[in-house]
C-alpha cells in the first residue's frame, strides 16, 4: 500500500518498524491531511520516540513532538516532552524557549522567566540562530515583566532584543507602549542603530493615535502598517473587489459582525443590546468571535442575543474565510480594527462582497478592503473626508450604549475612595498611556487656577504614578492632589462616578466607554476636540448626551471652561440634573434609533454593491504623506488652525514635488500648488 494511498496507517506501520527516517518524521505534518487533525501525528510522534530510544538526534523529534501538542488542555505534556528534549541536549536551545510559554500558560512567571534568562546567558556566539533566539527570549522576558509590573525589567529586556536585531518592528511598538504605559516622555528616543524618526515611522497605529492628533499621518501610517503586516492573501477564491450580481438578491441581508470582543470588555458592554434591538424581517445577524477562550455573562447574552454565532478563534484565516463564505455573509462589520486579536489578514481574502469599519478601532484602516467606515458628523465632518480611505457613513451618534446595564444601587463615600470631602474632584478614567505631555500641562493649569482641586487617575504602574507626581512638583502643584484610583469590577467602578465633580477628557486619544459611562452617571465631561478620529468621539458623545457648550476646540478653552465648572456648583449642580433627567430621551442612549439607524446604512451598501457602485478605498500617495507626517511629528499638530495643518503638508509636498514629482490628488493640493 503506498503513502498516498493511505498516509496515517503506512507512517504508523513504517515507524513501528523503524523504518521511518527522521527526516520523514519532521515532514509528516505536510504529509498527513489537514481534515485529520492533530491526533494521528501525535499518534505517530509517539510511535517513532519509542521505537528509536538511541537515535542521536531523538531530542529534535521530543522538541517537535512538544510543539504537536499545542491544544489548551495538552500544556503538561508539551512541558514533559521539552524538559526530555533539554534532558538529551542541554545545548539546544529552542525547548527553552517554548518552555518558558508553556510556564506561563501554567501561570508559573518565575519559571518562564528562569527558562528564557537561560537562553539570554547560554548564547555566546553570534550566529544569525543564536541572535534570533536570544532576541525571541529577550522579547518573551518583557512581555512577561510587563504582565508582572516590573517595567524598567521589562523595558530593559526589550531594548536589549531591539538592539540585538533591529528588525523587530513589533519590538520597536511595544517597547513605546511600554514608555506610554509608564508616562515616559519622550516615548520614543534613539536606540543603538534605530534613529527616533524610524521609530516614529515604525509605530502602532493604536500607538500613534494615543500620542499625535496628525489624521493625515494615521492615515498614511494605517496605510504602511497594512502593507507590512498584512500584505496580499492567500487566494481563496475571490481574487480582487467582488463584481456586482448579475440579478439582485432579495430576502434578508445577512449582517456578519467579527470581534474579538464580544464578552466583558468596552465592545461587548457597548454592543450587547445592539443585538438584541436588530430588526429580524429585515436582517439576518451572525457573529464571528475571534477572542480568548473566557465566556462570561456578556458573552452569554450576545450569543443569545445573535441569529448565529461562531467562534473562530482556533480556525485559520482560510479555514475562517472559507467558514463566511459558506454562511453566505452579505456585510461584514470589522469591530476590531488594528486591536488586539484582529484577524485582519482574514479580512484581506474578501470573504464577503461589503466589508465595514466600524467602533473596533477609532480611525481609518487605510486598506484596500474596507470600503467603508460608520461615524457621524462631529466624528468626520465633510471636510475630514480626505483623512480616510474608506467612504464615510454617518448615524446621528455612532457610539451604541447598552440601555438595560441600569445604574448602580451602592453609594461610596469620598472617604471610603480616599478623596477629600471639600475638594472640587476631577477625574479621568482613561488609560494613562492615553496622557501626553501638552495634555498634561493643561490639567496642571486647571489645578494651578483651582487650589481646592484634586485630579483623580485610574492606576496603573508605580514608575507612573511617581512621575507625574514629580512633574506636578515641579509645577508647584502638591504631589497628594493627584490621587490614582485602583482597578475595580464594572459595576463598582461605575458606582464611583457620583464622587466625581467634572471628568477631564485626554488628548488626543479621548474618552470612548469611559465618556458614556460618565455621562450615563449624570457627570458632565469638558473635552478638547482635535483632528483625528480618536479625538473627536468624546465631542461626539457630549454632544449627542446634549452638552455641546462641554465641546472644546482650544487649550485655552479647554481650561476656562474646566475651571468656571469647578467654580460654580450651581451650573455644575444644573449639568448633572440634566443630563439624568434626558438619559433616557438623548440621541446618545437612543439603542433602538442607533439599529434602526445601521440598517438603512446596510441597506445603502447593499444597493450600492448590487449596483455596481461600492466605493474603492482611495489609497493614493499615501508613501509620500507618511515620510511628510514622520518630519512634522511633534505631539503639538492638534493645536494648529486647519490653515496651518494643511499649509505644513503643502510645503512638505512641494518639497518633495521638487526633487521628485508627486502625482497630484486632490487630499491637500489644488491645481496651483504644483501637483
Amino acid at each position: 500500500m503506498s503513502i498516498t494511498a493511505n498516509p496515517v496507517d503506512t507512517l504508523l506501520e513504517r515507524a513501528a518498524r523503524g523504518e521511518l527516517t527522521l527526516i520523514e518524521l519532521l515532514g509528516a505534518a505536510e504529509t498527513l491531511p489537514a481534515a485529520a487533525g492533530s491526533a494521528p501525528l501525535r499518534a505517530l510522534y509517539e510511535t517513532w520516540i519509542r521505537c528509536n530510544p538511541d537515535h542521536p538526534l531523538l531530542y529534535v523529534a521530543w522538541f517537535n513532538y512538544s510543539v504537536v501538542l499545542s491544544g489548551p488542555d495538552q500544556t503538561q505534556a508539551a512541558l514533559a516532552a521539552l524538559e526530555q528534549a533539554i534532558r538529551l541536549n542541554p545545548e539546544f536551545v529552542p525547548p527553552y524557549i517554548n518552555l518558558g510559554l508553556a510556564y506561563e500558560r501554567l501561570g508559573l512567571a518565575r519559571q518562564a522567566i528562569a527558562a528564557w534568562t537561560t537562553v539570554v546567558t547560554k548564547l555566546a556566539a553570534v550566529t544569525p540562530d543564536s541572535i534570533g533566539y536570544k532576541a525571541t527570549a529577550l522579547k518573551q522576558l518583557g512581555r512577561l515583566h510587563e504582565s508582572l509590573l516590573e517595567m524598567a525589567a521589562s523595558e530593559e529586556a526589550l531594548q536589549q532584543s531591539v538592539e540585538l536585531l533591529g528588525s523587530q518592528r513589533d519590538v520597536v511598538q511595544y517597547r513605546v507602549v511600554l514608555r506610554q504605559r509608564q508616562c515616559k516622555w519622550p516615548i520614543t528616543q534613539p536606540l543603538r542603530g534605530i534613529p527616533a524618526d524610524r521609530q516614529v515611522k515604525d509605530l502602532a497605529p493604536l500607538s500613534l493615535a494615543a500620542c499625535s492628533d496628525d489624521a493625515m499621518m494615521q492615515l498614511a501610517n494605517a496605510a504602511a502598517c497594512n502593507r507590512q503586516d498584512v500584505g496580499w492573501p492567500a487566494a481563496i477564491g475571490t481574487a480582487g473587489p467582488w463584481a456586482a450580481p448579475d440579478t439582485p438578491r432579495r430576502g434578508l441581508l445577512r449582517i456578519g459582525y467579527l470581534s474579538s470582543d464580544l464578552r466583558e470588555h468596552s465592545i461587548g458592554f457597548l454592543m450587547a443590546e445592539v443585538f438584541e434591538e436588530h430588526d429580524r424581517s429585515a436582517v439576518e445577524v451572525l457573529a464571528y468571535y475571534c477572542g480568548p477562550h473566557l465566556p462570561d455573562a456578556v458573552q452569554t447574552r450576545i450569543r443569545n442575543g445573535v441569529d448565529r454565532w461562531a467562534d473562530i478563534t482556533d480556525l485559520s484565516d482560510k479555514q475562517a474565510a472559507c467558514r463566511l463564505l459558506d454562511d453566505r455573509v452579505d456585510i461584514l462589520v470589522d469591530i476590531n480594527g488594528y486591536t488586539r486579536f484582529a484577524r485582519t489578514p482574514l479580512l484581506a481574502m474578501r470573504p464577503a462582497p461589503v466589508i465595514v469599519n466600524w467602533l473596533g478601532y477609532p480611525g481609518t484602516m487605510g486598506s484596500p478592503y474596507h470600503d467603508y467606515i460608520i461615524a457621524d458628523d462631529t466624528i468626520i465632518p465633510e471636510t475630514h473626508e480626505i483623512f480616510y480611505s474608506e467612504r464615510v457613513m454617518r448615524l446621528p451618534c455612532y457610539q451604541p450604549n447598552d440601555r438595560r446595564r441600569g445604574v448602580p444601587v451602592h453609594r461610596p463615600t469620598r472617604a471610603e475612595a480616599g478623596l477629600p470631602e471639600s475638594a472640587v474632584v476631577y477625574c479621568s478614567f482613561n488609560g494613562l498611556h492615553k496622557i501626553t505631555p501638552p495634555l498634561f500641562r493643561l490639567w496642571l493649569d486647571i489645578l494651578d487656577r483651582l487650589p481646592n482641586a484634586i485630579l483623580w487617575l485610574l492606576a496603573d504602574v508605580a514608575e507612573a504614578e511617581q512621575r507625574l507626581r514629580h512633574l506636578a512638583a515641579g509645577r508647584g502643584i502638591a504631589p497628594e492632589r493627584l490621587i490614582f484610583a485602583p482597578r475595580l469590577k464594572n459595576a463598582e467602578h461605575m458606582a464611583r462616578y457620583r464622587l466625581v465633580d467634572v471628568v477631564l477628557d485626554t488628548w488626543p486619544y479621548g474618552a470612548h466607554t469611559n465618556a458614556s459611562d460618565a455621562l450615563w452617571m449624570g457627570i458632565p465631561i469638558v473635552t478638547l476636540m482635535g483632528r483625528s478620529f480618536a479625538s473627536r468621539v468624546c465631542g461626539s458623545l457630549s454632544r449627542a448626551a446634549g452638552l455641546p457648550q462641554l465641546v472644546c476646540t482650544t487649550p485655552d478653552e479647554y481650561v476656562d471652561r474646566a475651571v468656571a465648572l469647578g467654580r460654580n456648583p450651581l451650573i455644575l449642580q444644573r449639568c448633572k440634573e440634566f443630563l439624568t433627567l434626558s438619559r433616557d430621551s438623548c440621541i446618545l442612549f437612543d439603542t433602538p434609533g442607533l439599529v434602526a439607524g445601521l440598517e438603512a446604512l446596510y441597506r445603502q451598501m447593499w444597493e450600492e454593491y448590487q449596483t455596481g457602485t461600492i466605493p474603492r478605498p482611495d489609497l493614493c500617495n499615501l508613501e509620500v504623506y507618511h515620510d511628510i507626517g514622520v518630519q512634522l511629528h511633534d505631539g503639538e499638530a492638534g493645536f494648529l488652525s486647519d490653515r496651518e495643518y494643511r499649509d505644513r503638508y503643502r510645503r512638505g509636498l512641494a518639497y518633495r514635488h521638487s526633487f521628485s514629482p508627486v502625482p497630484y490628488d486632490s487630499r491637500l493640493w489644488t491645481a496651483s500648488d504644483g501637483g
